[in-house]
Order: C-alpha cells, then structure tokens, then sequence
C-alpha cells in the first residue's frame, strides 16, 4: 500500500467512523432553553472533541487491520 492509499483508506474511515460516533451520548436540550431560531433536537453538549479522538483511535485501529490484511495478502485484491 503506497502512502496515497493508506491516506485515503484513513479518511474513508474516519468519515464512516464519525457519523456512527455522533449520535453516542446525546441528550436534547430542555424546553426552556430552547432560543428562537434553534432546533429543539439539538444535543445539549455534544462533546465534539470527545468524539473526534474516539474516531481518530477507532480509524486507527480500522486502518491498521487493512493495513495488515493488504499486505500480508490474506485477502487477494488482484
């Protein structure tokens, strides 16, 4: 696997890996606290940087399995 490819299989990843993250932990804001113009379904603290090292640690590992089955050549993709 060039570095292209293993940079792409990352960012694939890593893009699949954060919308299966987003939804963990939300809680929607209360009525009260709703202000005009927002959404009542917004998380009340969505934790952004929570969930994007648990994705970058979760893509990681993603890759390295990919990594680690491309080139041993466990799985044949030619």
């Amino acid at each position: 696997m060039t570095w292209v490819t293993g940079l792409a299989v990352y960012a694939v990843t890593w893009w699949l890996v954060i919308f299966m993250v987003l939804p963990w932990g939300n809680r929607p804001i209360d009525a009260e606290d709703i202000a005009k113009g927002h959404a009542p379904s917004a998380p009340k603290k969505p934790h952004m940087l929570v969930k994007a090292g648990a994705t970058t640690v979760i893509s990681g590992i993603i890759w390295a399995v990919v990594y680690v089955v491309m080139e041993t050549g466990w799985i044949g993709f030619r």
